[in-house]
């Protein structure tokens, strides 16, 4: 019966196991689950405590843990002592802060952009293909004026922010997909780019186009990029915690947050559904053709037009909304998004919480699921966006649903490593009777 009980643990256990790494999106096995969140916040805090002109910026080095770059030993010994690995740099965060307000003050060149590469510790500018021979040669002079640790790039394609005249979520202006739900309390809304439409522009959500979801009420672009679509109805309805994966499966968002260097992160998209890459700099300015946007996230994750205001993530935590970039997803290329706790602070809301998490506030945010492919952010019709498949998948009743949460892994492996000791238990119990009742037999029949 012992043993019967163990190989019934090592099916449910397997299973658990099997059904919980299944749901996930794809590939997120190889993601820092258990790291990418703490080095985040322990490199975040000792930038914070040390000051900018003893430290130029962290990031989740390959194998999860904090880096802080740094100007000076004593410093470096601090962050060690903190339980972080130290870089020792040559500029601080002053000193590349102030390379950007010196380039941002010089005559605005369509087509630009420059971030802080904090491992390399310089400042990278790079032009697209549209910036002319003369104008990327004065932009030189600017840079070697600065120093040396200007680093001056170009690049194909073009930087453009990622919208165009297709279909979900829809207006006069063009497409776009819908980011996260957020409310101020009173209404619903949907958090999504600033350039896909100025204050009044109506959205529909079906190819249609004659299924209304709401209005834009407020916004800022250029400069930032951000906007917020009032659900025509005041509510975002069921499931609007849930960003869709595509394939029907839907990822729970629990929380807000700001990402680190290096980290892993997942986009979607109405486009081009689920993609996935690494923030590569923090603080980029691009210089789309409608004008400057400061303060955004650069990651090597690609994107399409269409997917702009689509939600960025990580390992459930929300970070923004997809602004622009260059390239295309068969070609790889550079996309920004808009921070997403700048935005909301900005606009007074927060993101919807939960009510089975029962979080407190900003502990749960959400985003519409996805219509056709199933990339995260787009709207389909004026109740919550898609909300009812993938929230059904992601917290559903049925025993099928249980087994496929992803929190079941670390209880599966228990419940698997136990049923393995008690199979070994029972078999060795079983091999020590069985020596016992022989020696017995041996001794009576000896004589």
């Amino acid at each position: 019966m012992a043993r019967l009980a163990a190989v019934g643990g090592l099916l449910v256990g397997g299973t658990m196991v099997t059904r919980a790494v299944a749901s996930e999106p794809p590939d997120t096995s190889a993601a820092p689950h258990t790291l990418a969140q703490p080095a985040s916040g322990t490199g975040a805090g000792l930038v914070s405590r040390l000051g900018a002109s003893r430290t130029a910026g962290h990031w989740v080095g390959t194998d999860g843990r904090p880096v802080v770059a740094v100007t000076d030993e004593s410093t470096a010994e601090a962050v060690r002592r903190a339980g972080a690995e130290a870089k020792l740099v040559r500029h601080s965060m002053s000193e590349l802060k102030s390379a950007t307000s010196t380039l941002r003050s010089a005559p605005r060149v369509p087509g630009t952009a420059w971030a802080l590469d904090y491992r390399s510790n310089e400042v990278v500018v790079r032009g697209d293909s549209t910036v002319s021979g003369s104008d990327w040669s004065r932009l030189t002079g600017v840079a070697e004026g600065i120093g040396g640790f200007v680093r001056m790039e170009r690049t194909e394609g073009t930087f453009t922010t990622r919208l165009n005249g297709a279909e979900p979520i829809l207006s006069t202006a063009g497409r776009c997909s819908a980011g996260f739900n957020v409310t101020d309390g009173q209404s619903d809304f949907i958090l999504t780019a600033g350039h896909c439409g100025p204050t009044g522009s109506v959205w529909f959500g079906d190819d249609g186009g004659d299924r209304q979801v709401g209005r834009t009420v407020a916004g800022s672009f250029p400069g930032d990029d951000f906007s917020l679509v009032e659900y025509a109805n005041g509510k975002a309805g069921d499931g609007a915690d849930v960003v869709a994966v595509g394939g029907g499966k839907g990822v729970r968002i629990t929380g807000a947050g700001e990402p680190a260097v290096g980290q892993r992160v997942f986009r979607s998209g109405s486009t081009s559904g689920l993609r996935d890459g690494q923030v590569s700099a923090l603080d980029a300015t691009v210089n789309y053709p409608e004008g400057t946007v400061t303060g955004l996230i650069e990651t090597d994750v690609c994107a399409e037009p269409g997917d702009s205001g689509g939600p960025m993530f990580s390992e459930g935590v929300a970070l923004g909304v997809t602004s622009g970039g260059s390239g295309d997803c068969d070609k790889g290329g550079t996309t920004f998004f808009q921070p997403l706790p700048e935005a909301m602070k900005s606009l007074g809301v927060e993101l919807i919480v939960s009510a089975r998490e029962g979080a407190g506030s900003g502990a749960t945010p959400s985003s519409p699921a996805a219509t056709g492919g199933g990339g995260g952010g787009t709207v389909p019709g004026a109740a919550t966006p898609g909300a009812a498949a993938p929230a059904t998948g992601v917290n559903g009743s049925t025993l099928l649903s249980r087994l496929t949460d992803r929190r079941n892994v670390g209880p599966g492996m228990l419940v698997v490593a136990g049923s393995l000791i008690a199979l070994v238990a029972t078999r060795w119990i079983r091999a020590d009777q069985d020596r016992k009742a022989y020696r017995r037999h041996y001794s009576a029949t000896w004589g």
